[in-house]
């Protein structure tokens, strides 16, 4: 047995009593998250016992109790006792800004759900992905897209118009989509962004791209349903957009939110972009802010779980069809290097204030001046 340092050995030790307790209140957390705990203890606001949490909340109260146990010990909520010895339970408000779908884009609350969800998903799938490196399908995960329309709703309802489309191109986007221009959302989901922008412009008109047949079917719901007559939802692969005469420089504004590191073939979607794309046209990138080595992801805020999302999801669904697999974390590195092997040789990278977790690569088509 090989030698090792004693103070090491305890350090680590407590480490991993850490990750036990952390990935078990992650889990505690997910479940209460779905039944909008979080939300009912917000609204009620003053320390509560488990029988008012449950009256409010309309759930059982020995889950309620038991659920209670873990938060508390795992210091989310706070707990104390009034004049009868009744043990009252309090969600502070500076918890309750990170947890609550009312948080907008600090609600951390949500992606707590989203490893437990991986997890049930793909756990086997990917166990077996170590021994054949194949990938794993899409439909390994039937509730994962209802899951990234809520991560949509929590991150572009309150920052997507207001915020981030007034900073593209220093503002003049906006003044363009006010005019109206044709915009394409390739990897669009459920539709939340695109319908978000449809609403905002109705001059400008507006396409959603994805090849996931369920989903393009409830945004084109939620698109009727509100009258929006300026969007289109069209089923395709965006690696052979290019292929399509129809699309042949027709854009004026292209954005993927977190699509491209999904895709089996991130050179040919980039390239199909390019080809989509006006000679004045700009593209969004929003992708995950990584390096693309693990040494200089080591500070990463976020590291452990954001490479266990690409584990899990990412990078097997981006090795189907003998695919890339670039993986959530691919970093700024090769983000640069393939969007300028597609064409792109006008390429500014901005932090975002409003969505640490990201990038903004905005991107021109050679010959614009």
């Amino acid at each position: 047995m090989a030698e090792y340092d004693a103070v090491r050995k305890e350090a680590f030790g407590k480490k991993m009593v850490d990750i036990l307790n952390s990935g078990a209140l992650n889990l505690a957390m997910a479940v209460g998250y779905r039944q909008k705990l979080f939300d009912t203890m917000e609204n009620i606001g003053v320390p509560s016992s488990v029988d008012a949490i449950a009256l409010k909340s309309g759930l059982q109260p020995r889950y309620i109790k038991e659920w209670l146990g873990v938060m508390v010990t795992g210091g989310v909520v706070e707990i104390s006792s009034d004049t009868s010895s009744v043990f009252l339970y309090h969600l502070p408000p500076e918890h309750a800004v990170f947890l609550t779908r009312n948080a907008g884009n600090n609600n951390l609350g949500v992606y707590t759900q989203e490893i437990p969800l991986l997890t049930q998903c793909a756990m086997e799938a990917v166990v077996d992905g170590f021994n054949t490196g194949q990938g794993v399908p899409f439909s390994c995960y039937p509730r994962f897209q209802a899951f990234m329309a809520e991560l949509s709703n929590a991150k572009h309802r309150q920052i997507l118009v207001e915020q981030f489309l007034p900073q593209v191109d220093e503002g003049r986007l906006i003044q363009r989509l006010e005019r109206g221009i044709d915009v394409c959302d390739l990897g669009c989901g459920e539709g939340v962004a695109l319908n978000l922008m449809a609403r905002a412009f109705p001059k400008s008109r507006f396409w959603g791209v994805d090849n996931h047949a369920q989903a393009l079917g409830i945004a084109g719901k939620e698109a009727k349903k509100t009258g929006l007559n300026n969007v289109t939802y069209h089923l395709a692969d965006a690696a052979y957009l290019a292929d399509e005469p129809r699309f042949a420089k027709k854009f004026d504004y292209i954005c993927a939110f977190d699509a491209i590191h999904d895709q089996s073939k991130p050179l040919e979607a980039l390239k199909s972009i390019h080809a989509m794309l006006a000679v004045d046209g700009i593209f969004s990138m929003v992708d995950i802010a990584a390096q693309s080595h693990h040494a200089g992801n080591m500070d990463h805020p976020m590291g452990p779980f954001l490479y266990t999302v690409s584990l899990m999801h990412c990078m097997p669904v981006g090795l189907n069809d003998n695919g890339a697999g670039l993986g959530m974390m691919w970093g700024r590195q090769q983000a640069e290097e393939l969007l300028k092997e597609a064409g792109f040789d006008r390429v500014v990278v901005q932090e975002m204030d409003h969505d640490a977790f990201n990038l903004h690569y905005m991107c021109r088509v050679k010959g614009f001046c």
